[in-house]
């Protein structure tokens, strides 16, 4: 046991730090493993692959992410701000640079490679882009003078144009939807709230006119199922499959190693392992992992809820956001509740960045929503005294 008179830096960070939030954070990893011995030996198999390859790779960045995670939550919120700062500095620097020398593949560059790691830069970008904008519009709260809501808006259309070159129209989506939170916390004017959601609706209607894979992706969401054969040369062929996993699932699932979905299914180790957990541990399974992504959201808008820091309060609100919402889109997918979008699941998707991004986000998280006194507290002690 830890003493709570013990005065040691991670006496302090145990009994301050909110244990659920972590726990839940930690289960997440431990499930994004078991789901991967479950999910990629197939897929690794079918590219020639060693039977282990995502499995031995998944592995290789649990640790680091676990270290990520938890070496994060002993920042103070100072910290939090400077780290997020340079972060967001490199992503920027790598996203430019990977326009020019990163892996172009189905006509997008996304990747780029640095010595023996290939990295998605905007993974890095997400969660430290959400902390500077809310550093920037606390600052526009604390202080009128400072033009923190028009740097925040300027530093969104570089993230975005960054972002839309490559082109990633989904985490555009994303970055956008997170950011929208944050100005929505912060006070927007209800012509803001009009202005902007003509602006959504205006870019979702270019992106499907001037970029093809949205259009084909938007028109093959509405198309009629292909039946029989033809299905497996089919559009919809993964997202008709991860429907029938689910069904035959049912609510208990077929067991352990008995699916059939991954053996055919190319993402099934990424965007769709969510059908491979319908199929082989059932519906119930399925419920239980959603309400852990919802209790991982709700508790923190919790706490936003009653944070008096407007810096700590739209941080935590924006990743929050951030982590829902991406769960939430990789999940639709599966279910064919809205087109096809290469979201991983967060913390359960094979995915080295996207795991050491989220664990730095989380991270974040669990540092901001660690328990410190309240500044009216402080000050009302000290007039008592």
């Amino acid at each position: 046991m830890i003493d709570r008179m013990d005065r040691s830096s991670f006496a302090q960070w145990w009994w301050t730090v909110d244990r659920a939030l972590l726990a839940a954070f930690l289960i997440l990893i431990v499930l994004g493993l078991v789901l991967s011995f479950a999910a990629s030996p197939a897929v690794a198999e079918r590219i020639g692959a060693g039977t282990f390859y995502f499995i031995k790779r998944h592995a290789l960045f649990v640790t680091p992410a676990a270290a990520i995670l938890v070496g994060c939550s002993f920042m103070g919120p100072r910290d939090v701000r400077r780290a997020a700062v340079v972060m967001l500095a490199v992503g920027l620097v790598l996203l430019v640079a990977t326009l020019f020398f990163g892996q172009e593949v189905k006509g997008s560059r996304r990747w780029i490679t640095l010595a023996v790691l290939s990295i998605q830069p905007s993974e890095l970008v997400k969660p430290a882009f959400i902390i500077v904008a809310s550093w920037l519009f606390s600052e526009r709260m604390k202080r009128p003078e400072v033009p923190g809501n028009l740097l925040a808006m300027l530093l969104l259309a570089v993230v975005v144009a960054l972002l839309l070159a490559e082109p990633d129209v989904g985490q555009t989506i994303l970055t956008v939807v997170s950011w929208g939170a944050i100005f929505f916390v912060a006070g927007l004017q209800v012509v803001w709230i009009i202005g902007l959601g003509a602006a959504g609706v205006g870019a979702g209607y270019l992106a499907y006119v001037v970029f093809p894979h949205v259009h084909a992706r938007v028109d093959r969401f509405f198309a009629a199922p292909v039946e029989g054969p033809a299905r497996f040369a089919s559009d919809n062929f993964q997202v008709q499959t991860a429907i029938d996993a689910f069904t035959n699932g049912s609510w208990f699932g077929r067991g352990p190693g008995e699916g059939t979905v991954k053996k055919i299914l190319p993402d099934s180790h990424t965007d769709f392992v969510m059908a491979v957990l319908g199929e082989e541990f059932g519906i119930i399974a399925c419920i239980l992992l959603v309400t852990l992504f919802a209790f991982v959201v709700g508790r923190a808008l919790w706490f936003a809820l009653k944070e008096e820091d407007p810096f700590i309060r739209l941080s935590v609100v924006g990743l929050a956001t951030e982590f829902g919402v991406q769960a939430g889109i990789n999940m639709a997918v599966n279910l064919h509740l809205m087109p096809a979008k290469g979201m991983t699941l967060p913390f359960i998707s094979y995915g080295g960045s996207s795991m050491l991004s989220l664990a730095f986000g989380m991270g974040c998280l669990l540092a901001l929503t660690r328990r410190r006194p309240q500044a009216t507290r402080m000050v009302s002690a000290v007039h008592a005294d």
